[in-house]
């Protein structure tokens, strides 16, 4: 087993890296900047090190820093988290010249996988469904107009090295078109510092679906079941739910088939997730691999009982997987909410402050993801994650319950949070009938918000959705299932 890891991220992922290295006998260091130096993480690793000011630039995003101060504090690995370097191919490469498991994929994969366009390619070669699109990276307005105009609008303009929605813009015409190319670009090259993009067809309001993969060096891969992302806000998800809802065995079947090809296709190890797009036909298409943990990983482990971070540390250890596929079962219904320190009644803008008071939910089948306590600084300069309520639950009615009651819980004092407008979602009709697609959060956040802005508390915004009759319409669509 790897013997002493630093973990180049912040927040709830870098809490749940530390306590379960911490669990295995693995010592901690948190790479940290001067934003993060009363932060949870710092206090609890066995090492912290400042590797910088605020700015990501000179921190988070620094790989020099990072790397000494992994070979300074005698690291044998490095563990990205999620966003930063985490699917950033150099960095992987520079720990891999310099002694330091990387703990994921390695850095050719990364780099094959991280070019959106040549993933869909190598997909394409192995038979697994994609996206009508680019062949590659376009290289001029000209070239990418033409593409366009072939695949129909409206289409879907995505940074090559990419992913979390940056980088990704909508153009529904030709006329939009140039514009949502220069857009797209310039907020890749800002994000990725790779401005290249290529095209795809945009799929109408589909269902976003993805299968979570575990492989190991020995070529051992087994998939961990289906998540639905559907419910997202400008590509940012809010809400995950394992299993998905309502899918056809064989469409299940053959969506587990495809993700495990992917994975041989390039000789994956790790934990990664193949994320696809469905139509209402039930047709999907791969749309990208994200080759690190994702935020909602812990939805697939509460109705698995696999727990993915442990499995990423014996895989960088060296160790084949311990679990073979006839091991898994999907057992029960799971739900996460992302609680974000954001004003969904002012354009869901960002909202850094002082959390002046928080309690978390507890009790049977509840699990809390935060690095988030009483006291504690929401920062300006990073993601708006405050946490992670995830539920867990015998049926899909159960789990939304479960889900209301932890919610009502959960108290964040001193700044805005998504929490009541989570909580509205969960009354939502289309929500409970399960039949969501992408088009969710156009289709139902503008009513959502109205109801909390014209109710006096979250109670009476509860009622005004009908709960009583919302949960008929669930179980009766639980039941024909």
């Amino acid at each position: 087993m790897l013997k002493k890891v630093l973990i180049a991220n912040r927040g709830e992922i870098a809490l749940r890296v530390i306590r379960e290295c911490m669990d295995n006998g693995i010592k901690t260091v948190i790479a940290y900047s001067e934003a993060d130096r009363d932060s949870l993480p710092v206090m609890i690793a066995d090492q912290a090190v400042c590797i910088g000011p605020a700015a990501p630039a000179k921190s988070y995003l620094d790989k020099e820093r990072i790397i000494t101060a992994a070979l300074l504090t005698g690291c044998d690995a490095i563990h990205p988290g999620f966003g930063f370097l985490s699917e950033n191919p150099s960095f992987a490469r520079m720990c891999e010249e310099n002694g330091l498991k990387f703990i994921g994929p390695s850095s050719s994969v990364i780099a094959d996988m991280g070019d959106k366009a040549k993933a869909r390619e190598m997909m394409k070669t192995a038979g697994v469904p994609v996206v009508p699109g680019s062949d590659g990276p376009v290289s001029s307005l000209e070239e990418a107009q033409q593409i366009a105009e072939k695949i129909g609008f409206p289409v879907l303009i995505k940074a090559s090295a990419g992913g979390g929605g940056r980088g990704m813009r909508r153009a529904n015409s030709p006329e939009e078109f140039p514009e949502a190319l220069q857009a797209a670009s310039m907020e890749a090259k800002a994000a990725f510092g790779d401005g290249t993009v290529y095209i795809e067809k945009l799929i109408l309001n589909p269902r976003h679906i993805e299968v979570q993969i575990l492989a190991d060096q020995f070529g051992n891969i087994v998939h961990l079941g289906e998540r639905n992302c559907s419910i997202q806000r400008r590509n940012q998800k809010m809400l995950e739910e394992a299993p998905c809802f309502g899918l056809a065995q064989d469409v299940r079947e053959r969506l587990y088939a495809a993700a495990v090809k992917a994975a041989e296709v390039c000789s994956y190890e790790s934990a990664g997730t193949v994320e696809f797009v469905m139509d209402h036909d039930g047709n999907f298409y791969f749309i990208e691999m994200n080759t690190r943990i994702q935020v909602e990983h812990p939805v697939t482990e509460m109705v698995t009982g696999v727990n993915i971070v442990l499995q990423q540390l014996r895989i960088a250890s060296g160790a084949p997987l311990n679990i073979r596929q006839e091991d898994i079962h999907i057992q029960g219904h799971a739900i996460e909410c992302r609680i974000c320190a954001e004003d969904a009644a002012n354009g869901f803008s960002p909202a850094p402050g002082k959390a002046d008071f928080v309690h978390f939910p507890g009790g049977c089948g509840v699990r809390v993801e935060s690095a988030l306590f009483s006291g504690a600084e929401v920062s300006p300069w990073y993601d708006s994650l405050a946490a992670k309520i995830i539920v867990c639950a015998d049926t899909r009615v159960q789990a939304v319950r479960r889900m209301r009651r932890a919610l009502a819980e959960t108290i964040i004092r001193g700044i805005p949070t998504t929490l009541d407008i989570q909580q509205l979602i969960l009354y939502d009709r289309k929500f409970l009938r399960g039949s969501y697609t992408t088009g969710f959060a156009d289709e139902e956040l503008p009513s959502l918000i109205r109801t909390l802005n014209t109710a006096g508390t979250i109670a009476e915004a509860e009622s005004s959705r009908h709960p009583d009759e919302q949960d008929k319409t669930a179980s009766a669509s639980a039941n024909q299932a």
